[in-house]
């Protein structure tokens, strides 16, 4: 792949600048048993764990939970 141009770079990096990174830590099995589930549901890791947190928090709000 062909070295990425400075107007590229400078793309990525403003649309990186978007977003914030969250990490979480797993055992190497949970990881295994995650991206397997993911794949299942034909989606990515990091789209099924936002799927995952939005359903939560959801279903808490819906539960009356943190008020």
């Amino acid at each position: 792949m062909p070295e990425k141009t400075p107007a590229q770079k400078r793309a990525q990096k403003k649309y990186i600048e978007k977003f914030s990174r969250l990490e979480i830590r797993t055992t190497k099995e949970e990881r295994e048993s995650i991206q397997a589930h993911a794949a299942a549901c034909g989606e990515s890791v990091n789209a099924f764990i936002k799927r995952a947190i939005m359903e939560t928090m959801e279903r808490d709000k819906q539960k009356g939970a943190g008020d």
